[in-house]
């Protein structure tokens, strides 16, 4: 029943450190291309006119 004095704070600080980094990538735009990762999956690249 102690281990629940140190369980509890931890498990609420790693919920808010995900929440923190899910909150910065939303800001920082990592979710605003999402069909371009898709499209850059099937290109070969060769664009050259050899």
């Amino acid at each position: 029943m102690s281990n629940l004095i140190f369980l509890i704070p931890i498990a609420l600080f790693l919920g808010a450190l995900g929440l923190g980094a899910f909150l910065w990538s939303l800001k920082s735009g990592q979710y605003d291309d999402l069909d371009g990762a898709a499209w850059r999956v099937l290109d070969d690249g060769d664009d050259s006119p050899d």
